[in-house]
């Protein structure tokens, strides 16, 4: 769909997006946002990958190269806007969490015609509604190896995930050794801790939504919060309640 009469230019609705990569390294003459509903995708800006889970979405800048991948098969949409009439003019790639609210302006938008009454009211709230995240503090850098990329998206999609090498192992036909060098040599930590990156990483993004520590420390692997704030705050700094979104 492609509007002249309106900030956005085209809207796309991926019905199922499939485990595979979206695009190769690309860019884009307008800022684009790409958000899903039932998807776990990343997305790769260059300086770093982001995760963008189901519920979520990325703000991609005019001129970004990036480049996509589906992690996890679901349905997942974007919009590209004319950066000539674009309210929104942040200079950096953002997260932002995609509120049901937010959705159904986004969903209601990619229905109507672009010379719909509703459109100008829907378009404002739309960008009002629009916020960032606050930065996430934890870079994930994604391995390349076939073997060691296959544990680290299934990890990214589930860091609840308690499966350690022995068993990443079996399941990819490889050794423990094998697998604890790939993981040093790629990224530059051990599997433990790279795993413990991308279980902050993903906390920070339900902390930055409001979901309460207890609540956030199971949903990323954590049997005990003290656990979970430990590890936080040797990977951070700071405690998880730092990041609350309604914390002052």
């Amino acid at each position: 769909m492609t509007t002249d009469a309106t900030p956005i230019l085209t809207i796309e609705h991926g019905a199922s997006y499939e485990r595979a990569p979206i695009a190769g390294i690309h860019t884009h003459d307008g800022p684009k946002l790409l958000w899903t509903s039932t998807a776990t995708v990343t997305i790769s800006t260059g300086s770093r990958d982001w995760l963008i889970p189901p519920g979520y979405g990325l703000w991609i800048p005019a001129g970004v190269p990036h480049a996509g991948w589906v992690l996890r098969d679901g349905e997942g949409s974007s919009m590209t806007f004319d950066p000539e009439h674009c309210t929104i003019a942040w200079p950096d790639v953002a997260g932002v969490h995609i509120s049901p609210l937010l959705a159904e302006l986004m969903n209601h938008l990619r229905r109507v015609e672009p010379g719909d009454p509703s459109r100008p009211a829907a378009e404002a709230l739309m960008f009002t509604l629009l916020r960032p995240l606050p930065p996430h503090d934890i870079p994930i850098t994604m391995p390349t190896d076939p073997r060691v990329r296959t544990i680290a998206e299934r990890l990214i999609a589930d860091p609840s995930d308690q499966r350690e090498l022995a068993a990443w192992a079996d399941f990819t036909h490889s050794s423990v050794r094998s697998l604890s060098r790939l993981f040093r040599d790629e990224t530059g930590l051990s599997f433990a801790e790279w795993r413990t990156h991308v279980r902050v990483h993903a906390a920070i993004q339900k902390l930055a939504t409001g979901t309460p520590v207890n609540t956030t420390a199971r949903a990323v692997g954590y049997r005990r919060p003290s656990a979970f704030i430990a590890a936080f705050r040797r990977a951070t700094g700071q405690t998880p309640g730092t990041y609350l979104a309604d914390n002052p």
